[in-house]
């Protein structure tokens, strides 16, 4: 059986060690921290050693030699070996607050900790711009408002999925808490009937039968369910021939507990029988 690898990359402070110990979990032999230079040799060793499920993180400390790192994939696929690439990101701001709160010092940073926010947010852009290569070819998935059990949850999903097709990722989100950066489209409903002004509905969610009705009786909000369905179908087609492994398609309203919510399930329904199809609720499943 050939390797099945999945690589871990992104921002430090992302959550990549979360990652990796839900792919752990998962019965994957992990590694932290591998030089670019020695992917393809170790994937061949130790595909003899620990099986054919291997999660490798590698970050900014091998920046002089990320660079290979899409050549060495592409060696690994034309060897038959299925590669799944993920990039946790998270917003600037929330980066140097998990950084303050822990002390711990950035791997960019070599000051010392008490010179301040701004020096700290200074390397945090300059990862940025030498992650942008492997962030542009990478699955991306936003940390900054979703808890630990959260994101692992979310990449024992992702690993599930079909791999040898387009995987359509559904994401509700409140605007008052930011939009995704992890998203490939973002629709804004706010401008549809708010269950949240019917004081019997107030306290449920899109997933609770009286707010469903409420919403089914709605006619802009089937006529927003509708327009959505129009743009994906004519375009996934699209994105899939220019070997996309997932699509993130992310509905937001204000607080990313009625209209939103009631929207991802019903378009993941209807692109279920279709394509590999996952559903986060960003604000929900984190209660």
């Amino acid at each position: 059986m050939n390797p099945e690898i999945v690589l871990i990359t992104g921002m430090s402070g992302s959550g990549k060690s979360v990652a990796l110990r839900a792919l752990e979990d998962a019965g994957y032999y992990c590694i932290d921290n591998l030089p670019p230079e020695l992917l393809v040799a170790f994937v061949a060793l130790e595909h003899k050693h620990h099986g054919h499920r291997l999660a490798i993180a590698m970050d900014v400390r091998s920046a002089t030699s990320l660079p290979q790192v899409p050549h060495k994939l592409a060696e690994l696929r034309d060897q038959g070996c299925t590669v799944h690439s993920l990039f946790l990101d998270a917003t600037t701001d929330t980066l140097v607050r998990r950084f303050s709160e822990t002390r711990r010092r950035h791997p960019l940073f070599h000051g010392e900790l008490n010179e301040g926010q701004r020096a700290l947010v200074q390397v945090i852009e300059l990862e940025r711009e030498l992650l942008a290569e492997l962030r542009e070819q990478a699955h991306v998935i936003d940390t900054s408002n979703i808890r630990a059990s959260q994101l692992q949850g979310y990449i024992k999903s992702l690993i599930s999925t079909t791999s040898d097709q387009l995987s359509l990722v559904f994401q509700s989100f409140a605007f008052k808490r930011g939009i995704p950066v992890d998203a490939d489209f973002v629709f804004d409903v706010r401008m549809l009937p708010n269950p949240h002004y019917e004081t019997d509905l107030r306290d449920l969610t899109g997933l609770d039968p009286e707010v469903v009705d409420f919403l089914q009786q709605q006619p802009d909000v089937a006529l927003m369910q509708k327009h959505i369905e129009t743009f994906l179908s004519h375009w996934l087609v699209a994105m899939a021939q220019n070997h996309r492994s997932y699509v993130t398609v992310a509905i937001g309203c204000t607080g990313g507990q009625h209209r939103s919510v009631y929207l991802v399930e019903r378009l993941t329904e209807i692109f279920g029988p279709k394509w590999s199809t996952l559903r986060r609720h960003r604000e929900l499943d984190g209660r």
